[in-house]
């Protein structure tokens, strides 16, 4: 049976929403800890319990970790960049190992990829594709090997906590290599969470050359499509993941297909007919789980956009 995974946040944070969302077919739910730490969501997670007590149901609870992905910092309000607008670098909070590597001409992609600026010197950058750029959005620099450690700090505490909250498995954003996920399982080892799973997220091109070496460490492959996107033009982006979920099945390796699956939903009750179609070759090519993420995190109809993910993935099922 193929796992229907939504994403906790602000539009799905009380016990009704949450089990009406249960009810339309949600397995899983994932909380992003890219932007706040697992002990500030207690209220959230709270409602998802009451919202599995009232449906008799176990859903599994994934927490995405910070690791070593690159983000913004956090600003008091969005900032607005114009094409044509010259940014200064550390406007933006960079991370410093980034800023340091940043040379003329390198492209930097912000917000998976929507807004893009291009390098002038060391500090400021020219916006080529604008936007509104939000706090902790992710940031790609292609052709640039940032070396970071696979987990933060507070990826460590996160660890620490999800054992006690009943996180079924953890996401590993940008996994480089094997040594990646073994630093995960001694994280969880070390506090006493050897049985949360360990999922490997495929953001790069990086972590999809490793693949091979990944097999036998992690329970559960991601292909995340949206960084993977800023890797490569976004018409490879399909034959990648097709080479991918082949390279799963081949192995015997269970994985999920993320982002975008549903994204007009944030706004639209209904989907567009290419969504549907995304998600059903999904489940047709192996998929053991899909995701939504901003659709039922942020988006005006997160149970229907269930009920969509789960009726679709039914019917490629039957199929």
């Amino acid at each position: 049976m193929v796992d229907v995974y939504g994403t906790l946040g602000p539009a799905c944070a009380d016990a009704d929403t949450l089990e009406c969302m249960i009810g339309a077919g949600m397995t899983g739910v994932r909380l992003n800890l890219s932007h706040a730490m697992l002990s500030d969501a207690e209220e959230m997670l709270d409602a998802f319990s009451k919202a599995q007590e009232r449906c008799g149901a176990r859903i599994k609870l994934l927490v995405d970790l910070q690791g070593p992905e690159l983000r913004v910092g956090f600003f008091d309000t969005p900032l607005v960049l114009a094409e044509g607008d010259v940014v200064a670098l550390c406007a933006l909070q960079l991370p410093q190992a980034l800023q340091d590597a940043l040379e003329p001409g390198d492209d930097v992609l912000l917000d998976d990829g929507k807004i893009l600026l291009v390098v002038d010197n060391g500090r400021v950058a020219r916006v080529v594709r604008g936007g509104v750029l939000s706090s902790r959005k992710s940031v790609a620099v292609p052709g640039k090997r940032i070396d970071l450690p696979p987990l933060t700090e507070a990826d460590l505490e996160n660890l620490a906590h999800a054992v006690h909250c009943g996180v079924y498995g953890v996401m590993q954003p940008f996994v480089r290599s094997r040594d990646d996920l073994l630093a995960v399982r001694s994280a969880l080892a070390t506090v006493g969470g050897s049985a949360i799973k360990v999922f490997a997220k495929l953001e790069s091109l990086e972590g999809v050359s490793a693949l091979p070496e990944l097999f036998d460490a992690a329970d559960e492959f991601v292909i995340a499509r949206g960084d993977l996107g800023n890797s490569m033009p976004l018409w490879d982006v399909p034959a990648m993941q097709k080479r991918i979920a082949r390279a799963c099945g081949e192995a015997g390796a269970p994985f999920m297909v993320v982002t975008q699956m549903l994204a007009s939903m944030e706004r639209n009750a209904v989907p567009t007919r290419a969504e549907v179609s995304d998600i059903f070759n999904a489940v047709v090519d192996g998929a053991s789980s899909v995701m939504v993420t901003g659709e039922t995190a942020v988006g005006a109809h997160p149970v229907e956009a269930i009920r969509y993910l789960a009726n679709t993935v039914a019917a490629a099922e039957a199929f």
